[in-house]
């Protein structure tokens, strides 16, 4: 069983599903296996994949389909065929990427949690259920975890696909609650392996391009650069990042932002520019200009990467009001870059039981919180707590970890 076929809406850019497929396939890969990539969009190689543009939940039949099942309880006759004609075209295309690459596994990547596209859900459901071919699915977040969702005129179809239940399938999610309720929701047992990160490769000491863009940005040497590496959405609370730069008191308060705000729209964007601008903050959003290196395509027009920008940064803020997991916390600990973190509820079940030494607060920012990052920036206390960190994650969430609980899944078959 070594030729494993990864299945998406898209696998593509710096977003949390990409970039843990890109992960797991670096995992596998390195363990003899060859993996393939099916979705509407792709960074993958080429002759590994295949695209087809209706997997895409922005595809502009898919997202009809959305605006019309979403926000009502009852969906017409035509929305129901649309559905159908759909998958099954789907459907026919994921039996040609199974025979054309000669899978033996199939990984669903988000595809069978969220019904961001409902026709590719039912699409791979059905093709599972037909062939009876292996397959893991690795939900990062489930429709009962998103309030867009919960009003829906397809529930049939979101409780037999999102995610199914069938005897060669079996279900993979990132945190403990997500478990918890897959078990409740749906009778369906899972293994819980988190969001990792490549902790035994550790990054370079010195990075030219960072201290260049420190330079392009306008800090100075003595100047404390805050960054911010989220998408612009509403639940990752910037607002609070936004207080805590205007309390900080420096000479230029200024808040670095690495990305922008993805299929979310611009609205929240603008919110965040104004109440920064009321509190005397400067927001530099640069995400048009940033690209990862640990995606499986660098975006050739940006001038910078995330290795870049956190190793630019003094401080990473990270004040969301709720995460699946937690990419960019696991970034700032890999960067060895001192964190302040809201407490959100997966933090607190699955990540700060393991001893992180993190400036944590709880849902606002006082000065006592902001007194507390300047004794944690004292090069003594940094270096000391950053060394830490970074152990820590190499102990529990490592490519390490990641093959340790993977490999033994996929063998089981």
């Amino acid at each position: 069983m070594k030729r494993i076929g990864f299945v998406s809406t898209r696998v593509a850019g710096t977003d949390g599903v990409s970039l843990e497929t890109y992960k797991w396939c670096q995992v596998l890969e390195r363990n003899g296996y060859k993996c393939f990539f099916f979705a509407g969009e792709l960074d993958t190689p080429a002759d590994r994949s295949l695209v087809e543009p209706l997997a895409h939940f922005e595809h502009p039949d898919v997202a009809a389909i959305g605006r019309n099942i979403f926000g009502s309880r009852k969906r017409d006759r035509k929305t129901t065929s649309k559905i159908h004609e759909i998958s099954e075209h789907l459907k026919e295309q994921l039996y040609r990427f199974c025979a054309q690459f000669k899978l033996d596994l199939l990984i669903p990547e988000n595809a069978l949690a969220i019904p961001m596209n409902i026709p590719l859900g039912m699409a791979i459901t059905e093709l599972v259920a037909e062939t009876g071919i292996p397959a893991i699915a690795h939900h990062h977040d489930f429709s009962w975890e998103r309030k867009r969702f919960l009003i829906n005129a397809v529930q049939d179809i979101i409780q037999y696909a999102f995610p199914p239940s069938l005897p060669t399938l079996k279900h993979v999610v990132i945190n403990s609650e997500a478990s918890r309720q897959l078990s409740f929701r749906r009778g369906i047992s899972n293994v819980i392996i988190p969001n990792v990160f490549d902790f035994a490769s550790p990054p370079p000491g010195s990075n030219s391009d960072a201290r260049k863009l420190r330079k392009e940005l306008g800090f100075d040497e003595n100047d404390c650069m805050v960054l911010q590496p989220t998408r612009v959405v509403p639940r990752k609370w910037i607002e609070r990042a936004v207080e805590l730069v205007s309390l900080m008191g420096q000479g230029k308060p200024r808040l670095v932002v690495s990305h922008g705000s993805g299929d979310e729209g611009d609205e929240y964007a603008e919110r965040v520019l104004e109440y920064a601008r009321r509190l005397g903050v400067e927001v530099l959003y640069v995400g048009d200009r940033i690209s990862s290196i640990r995606c499986f395509q660098e975006h050739e027009s940006a001038m910078y990467t995330m290795d870049d920008v956190y190793q630019a940064a003094d401080l990473i803020t990270y004040p969301s009001a709720y995460e699946g997991f937690g990419n960019a916390f696991l970034e700032a600990i890999y960067f060895r870059k001192p964190v302040i973190v809201n407490r959100y509820s997966i933090f607190v079940e699955d990540i700060e039981p393991c001893g992180f030494d993190v400036i944590a607060f709880e849902s606002f920012v006082t000065r006592r919180i902001v007194d507390h990052v300047k004794r944690f920036l004292e090069p003594k206390h940094l270096a000391v707590s950053t060394k830490k960190n970074y152990e820590l994650g190499k102990r529990f969430f490592s490519y390490e970890v990641l093959e340790r609980k993977l490999l033994p899944l996929i063998e089981s078959f």
